[in-house]
């Protein structure tokens, strides 16, 4: 961090956060740009509830200090997709109806996220292996399950058709 603040590039945009010396990704996202996508859950990166993406790949943003991914590409929720134009993973959430209450949401669409950009057609098990470390309290998992099965489908059609 210089004495300007801490650069990020956020959903694709770039920004200067003041101060924050200290502070976890997850502070700067929520309190200082406004971001509701990641939650506080249990502020030790084992719920999952604030799972973002750093360079693509899967990350808890209340245990990664702020400064750290200073220059390097953070992909929240509202990232992933518009209201206008739901990201695949999102789509395939809606699709199964696989939201309760909305705790494991964020973290369960980002890791599902991570996991179909790498591997395009993830097996069930490879599905559940991937989710694990993601806490769920309403026990909605066979409907997590289908939906990242259904966003798998989806982003296979929206590549076939020469899309993002």
């Amino acid at each position: 961090m210089n004495a300007a603040g801490i650069s990020l590039t956020v959903n694709r945009c770039s920004c200067t956060v003041l101060g924050g010396t200290g502070a976890t990704l997850l502070q700067v996202l929520r309190n200082d740009l406004g971001l509701n996508g990641p939650k506080y859950g249990c502020g030790l990166g084992q719920c999952g509830a604030c799972t973002v993406l750093v360079d693509g790949v899967a990350a808890r943003a209340c245990v990664i200090p702020a400064q750290e991914v200073a220059g390097r590409s953070i992909t929240t929720l509202e990232g992933l997709g518009s209201p206008h134009a739901l990201h695949p993973v999102q789509q395939g959430f809606v699709d199964a109806q696989a939201a309760q209450c909305g705790y494991c949401l964020n973290g369960m669409v980002m890791m599902a996220a991570a996991l179909l950009a790498r591997e395009p057609d993830p097996s069930e098990a490879r599905i559940r292996a991937e989710l694990s470390g993601n806490l769920c309290r309403c026990g909605t998992h066979v409907e997590i399950v289908c939906a990242v099965r259904r966003a798998a489908v989806l982003l296979r059609e929206q590549r076939a058709e020469g899309g993002r």
